[in-house]
């Protein structure tokens, strides 16, 4: 079977839980918030970094945690204007100033190396960054709300099958986002928001899990 049937048959099957269980649920199961007292880190994740940044600056503030972990973001995207010598300020670059600004002192700041274009990205360099930094086990990733539930599910598998005893905390930036949870069908953005993280699932559920085993 081709890797579109099974991404597509797997949308099918949430498409038919999140409607047995109850669609207007799932924007509440997506924002899976389970922030702990304390943590050794903070991991922003990249994407739409405005409401993120102020969340993990918040949380810095609030004692959660001592530092901040931040994966390098791809410039691809840019790459064609940067081969023409257009200076281009990188969304990382960006989230480190902000984070500053906001009080995040620069040296709780920890930007790893990468050239991350997608969660999974991100999931996988940070477990190999842990890999050798053992005293970190325990971590709060810092998204939008309706990423949250699969964030953490790409993450807490990337850990598993890699043998890492991490626990891995969720905190939302929903303070900073029109995102309604209980009311996310009344939002066209909500409603795009919430089917392309249905649709993302189906792709962990079918091909991304699969991916981290082999490349653990």
């Amino acid at each position: 079977m081709s890797r579109s049937k099974i991404i597509f048959l797997g949308v099918l099957f949430l498409l038919a839980v999140t409607y047995i269980g109850g669609c207007r649920q799932i924007g509440t199961w997506l924002s899976a918030d389970n922030i702990p007292p304390h943590a050794d880190a903070l991991v922003l994740l990249m994407g739409n970094f405005t409401d993120r940044v102020m969340q993990t600056a918040d949380l810095y503030e609030s004692g959660i945690a001592d530092r901040v972990i931040i994966v390098e973001e791809s410039m691809g995207g840019y790459q064609g204007l940067i081969d023409r010598g257009v200076k281009i300020i990188s969304h990382t670059s960006q989230a480190v100033s902000s984070l500053v600004a906001l009080g995040v002192p620069a040296d709780s700041i920890i930007v790893i190396p990468g050239d991350a274009r997608s969660t999974f990205d991100e999931a996988v360099i940070v477990r190999n960054y842990l890999s050798g930094n053992r005293e970190i086990d325990t971590i709060v990733l810092v998204s939008s709300p309706y990423h949250l539930r699969r964030a953490s599910m790409l993450f807490e598998k990337a850990f598993r099958v890699a043998g890492l005893p991490v626990f891995t905390g969720t905190s939302g930036s929903g303070n900073y986002t029109g995102f309604n949870t209980d009311r996310w069908w009344r939002s066209k953005e909500d409603i795009q928001h919430v089917l392309t993280e249905v649709i993302k699932m189906g792709s962990f559920i079918t091909v991304e899990g699969s991916r981290l085993k082999r490349e653990k």
